[in-house]
């Protein structure tokens, strides 16, 4: 079985940065797209992140030089380096995983980003 471990996530102030990172078990195939979600209470997921396994990246438009993803193949691991944070940051990251031939989408536990103003 698939596995995605997260962590990174915590309390920080405003203007703080935070690492998070996602690590997929070693059992998993031909890992394709890695990304980040993030949902806040009371609003819809939406996307934070994607990079493919070639190192193309996609970033909400919100989140645009704030935000960087990166990922190391030869650890299955996907990072999100979160700098500048708003309180309008807080949320559950969820990290995602498609993999396979048929692109089978895997979800991490998520991780809690809370920043103070």
């Amino acid at each position: 079985q698939v596995q995605l471990v997260e962590s990174g996530g915590g309390l920080v102030q405003a203007g703080g940065s935070l690492r998070l990172s996602c690590a997929a078990s070693e059992n998993i195939f031909r890992i394709n797209n890695m990304g980040w979600y993030r949902q806040a209470p009371g609003k819809q997921r939406e996307l934070v992140a994607l990079i493919t396994s070639g190192g193309i990246t996609t970033y909400a438009d919100s989140l645009k030089g704030r935000f960087t993803i990166s990922r190391d193949n030869a650890k299955n691991t996907v990072y999100l380096q979160m700098n500048s944070l708003r309180p309008e940051d807080t949320a559950v990251y969820n990290c995602v995983v498609r993999s396979g031939w048929d692109n089978t989408m895997h979800w991490g536990q998520g991780t809690q980003v809370t920043v103070s103003s």
